[in-house]
């Protein structure tokens, strides 16, 4: 064992010699659609790992703002550099939302990599192969899902789909809180979510294509949302559902699952809130990295992607410390998992849920659409 752990630190020092001994030096430079987190993250928890292994490598990373603002502001400066028509871009690797991958590859703004990438091996979930052809060009980071949060305290047997939801708060009306499409993206998936169950076609709504003849049902599912807003009460948005819920001001509401659990990790949630995801199922909002067309570093970007997939790292920083879903196979994180990490984050929610109760988000035509609609129809 000792001759074997001896080895082991003579391939990992030759490894970083290799490295200290490459005389170019890199600036990594990385575009970032997200929250705050998303930035720390990179900024203050992978930056400084990954520049130990490459001593030549310094990681600068610029963040965007979250949603899809923060991804079209990524694609408006991808677009820049290469109106530019230079034969290097600025930018080496970008994170972006859904949305943000597809309005990128129709302009030819981000190159297939993926073929390349040997974590790709262990991603299992489904948002490794987005919608409309993407697969080859992005690499999920995490998955992060919405779900149902309830208080076991005052709801005993939760209704477990949308169906049971409808007759739960005609029953006990104004104790189902969300944010509509105002504030937060919680709200906004449990809208699109809604729209999956009454649509008679939620896959063409999810992976195209786009058809207003899909949309000649929204009308009636629509009016009905109106209906069942009578009985909830509308919150401030997904921090405000949060806050509602712990305060007891409504039992039930849609949430962050990441989000939620930080909140009980920081002592601002009622620890005994569970979760659910009701039938037939909520959209989560994945990252995914890609590379833009002509990265100047696209080998060390390659690189950066690996070591934030693998599954050790992986499992220490997007599972432990920011409570995302990880983005590879849940049996290739759980050996790096303490068992209280693993149990925390699956209490409620298992990976069969998740791959069978886990949408995505539609595509853009029917997601902008579907705002709309709400706006039209709902909140007039």
């Amino acid at each position: 064992m000792r001759k074997l752990c001896g080895v082991m630190l003579l391939i990992v020092a030759a490894v970083l010699l290799a490295q200290a001994n490459i005389p170019i030096r890199v600036t990594l430079t990385m575009m970032v659609a997200g929250d705050q987190n998303m930035v720390d993250f990179f900024q203050y928890e992978i930056a400084p790992e990954f520049e130990k292994l490459y001593p030549n490598v310094k990681v600068k990373v610029v963040g965007t703002g979250p949603g899809d603002a923060g991804s079209q502001q990524i694609i408006q400066q991808l677009q820049l550099e290469k109106d530019s028509r230079k034969d290097k871009w600025a930018i080496d690797l970008v994170v972006i939302h859904e949305a943000g991958t597809i309005w990128a590859i129709e302009r030819g703004l981000i190159r297939p990599y993926t073929d390349f990438l040997t974590t790709k091996r262990l991603a299992t979930m489904k948002t490794a192969e987005v919608a409309l052809g993407v697969n080859g060009y992005v690499m999920p980071m995490f998955h992060s899902q919405t779900a149902i949060a309830y208080n076991p305290r005052f709801v005993k047997d939760p209704p477990k789909s949308y169906a049971e939801l409808v007759e739960w708060v005609k029953k006990n009306p104004k104790k189902f809180g969300y944010n509509g499409i105002k504030g937060g993206m919680s709200g906004v998936s449990f809208v699109f979510g809604w729209v999956y169950w009454k649509s008679k076609n939620p896959d063409v709504l999810m992976n195209g294509p786009f058809d207003e003849k899909y949309m000649e049902d929204w009308p009636q599912i629509y009016a009905e949302l109106k209906e069942f807003n009578k009985y909830v009460t509308l919150t401030a948005g997904n921090a405000g559902t949060l806050d509602a819920l712990n305060r007891g001001e409504i039992w039930m509401g849609p949430v962050w699952v990441d989000m939620f659990y930080t909140w009980i990790r920081e002592g601002r949630m009622d620890p005994n809130i569970r979760l659910i995801l009701p039938e037939p199922g909520m959209p989560g909002q994945p990252m995914y990295f890609a590379i833009p067309t002509k990265a100047a570093n696209a080998d060390y970007a390659l690189k950066l992607i690996e070591f934030v997939t693998s599954p050790a790292v992986h499992a220490k920083y997007i599972v432990d410390k920011f409570n995302w879903y990880p983005a590879i196979g849940v049996e290739y994180v759980a050996p790096h998992l303490g068992k209280e990490v693993f149990e925390r984050l699956y209490r409620d929610i298992k990976e069969a849920d998740l791959l069978k109760f886990g949408k995505r988000m539609p595509i853009a035509d029917y997601r902008t659409r579907m705002l709309e609609a709400y706006e039209r129809w709902v909140e007039k």
